[in-house]
């Protein structure tokens, strides 16, 4: 392991120390799957000491929880283009929704984890930081699905609540681990379980938007 790495003296420093840490992270989560990266394996990656990464973020559940909201930033300035150039029908809009979202998978496992385990262990601020980038960008989106779609603002965050938790649920459970792949492989009886995450998630936000009526 390198020790190149020493402390920051400096705002400057401060915010490269953090974005070598972030950016191993995020190779080790799109790689892995976030479950499986520890603190340990993070700060081995930017060549620090565990102890001395934690001067930079409190836990690892507040670097991925960082990157969540970094992912909803994407997410959303992608989608709002998208969505502009997208004709006024529930099938085309739920397709982009979907296709946006299988376009990232980390994403999708971060979505899944974040209420699950990233926002329990991290400072009261570090959530609300984080819920109000995500208040931010839903926001953004909503005006786009009103103004295709003619929905209010309740039925706009029920849509891109649905887009993003089914995302993230689908997406755990298109990606089982090599051995449960291979048992749904060998055995007809479980092709089931075998999940297609763009088609099942289109097909339910197409559902959910043909029967939503837009607002007088």
């Amino acid at each position: 392991m390198s020790t190149s790495f020493q402390r920051a003296r400096s705002a400057a420093a401060k915010e490269q120390r953090e974005a070598a840490i972030l950016a191993a992270a995020t190779e080790l989560g799109a790689r892995r799957g976030i479950r499986q990266v520890t603190l340990t394996d993070i700060a081995e990656a930017v060549g620090m000491h565990k102890s001395a990464l934690l001067r930079y973020f409190e836990t690892r559940e507040q670097i991925f929880l960082r990157l969540t909201a970094a992912g909803w930033r994407d997410w959303s300035a992608a989608l709002c283009a998208a969505l502009r150039e997208c004709p006024p029908q529930a099938a085309a809009v739920a397709g982009v929704l979907a296709g946006s979202l299988v376009e990232r998978p980390m994403f999708c496992d971060l979505l899944a984890q974040a209420p699950l385990n990233l926002e329990r262990n991290v400072s009261i601020e570090s959530v609300r930081a984080f819920k109000l980038v995500t208040l931010t960008e839903v926001e953004a989106i909503r005006a786009e699905l009103h103004r295709l779609l003619g929905l209010t603002e309740e039925q706009s965050v029920d849509v891109i609540a649905t887009a993003t938790s089914m995302a993230g649920a689908l997406w755990q459970m298109a990606t089982p681990g090599p051995e449960v792949s291979a048992l749904y492989r060998e055995d007809p009886r479980l092709a089931h379980a075998v999940v297609e995450v763009g088609p099942r998630l289109t097909r339910v936000l197409t559902a959910l938007l043909t029967g939503m009526r837009p607002a007088a």
